[in-house]
């Protein structure tokens, strides 16, 4: 059997997230949506190439990342670094159009593309404030 990790990410407006990541960073929707009684989005499930990840609204209760550090001190602090503190991963073939279209788009870029250990990277955070490292491998 394959292993396989596939992040899940919670998002509070999980249907906005799942546009604006296509648009953005260029994932497709792969699989069904979820929805409760009211009609909100509490699932779907997205892809970048061979890459997955699941989105999820975990409640009423639940605050992004950027909504937390708008109502949070430390969070502020913590997210005023240009680092991926929690977040995800992936490689792309062109880092240069990748970043050019997150952009465009209106994604935070937290870093340029630059050379990294791991080839050409660059890190961004989304319409929520999740963060993520884009990399093209030297390789």
């Amino acid at each position: 059997m394959e292993q396989s990790a596939i992040p899940m990410i919670s998002y509070e407006d999980v249907g906005n997230a799942a546009a604006w990541l296509s648009e953005a960073f260029g994932f497709r929707e792969t699989g069904e949506r979820f929805t409760d009684p009211d009609g909100r989005i509490t699932h779907a499930e997205l892809a970048l190439g061979d890459a997955r990840i699941l989105l999820g609204w975990p409640g009423e209760a639940y605050m992004s990342p950027a909504h937390h550090a708008v109502v949070c001190e430390h969070a502020r602090r913590w997210s005023q670094v240009p680092w991926v503190v929690d977040g995800v991963f992936i490689t792309v073939e062109d880092i240069e159009a990748h970043h050019d279209r997150a952009a465009a788009a209106g994604a935070t870029i937290l870093r340029p593309p630059e050379d990294g250990p791991v080839g050409r990277i660059y890190s961004a955070a989304d319409v929520e404030g999740h963060r993520w490292m884009f990399a093209q491998s030297s390789r």
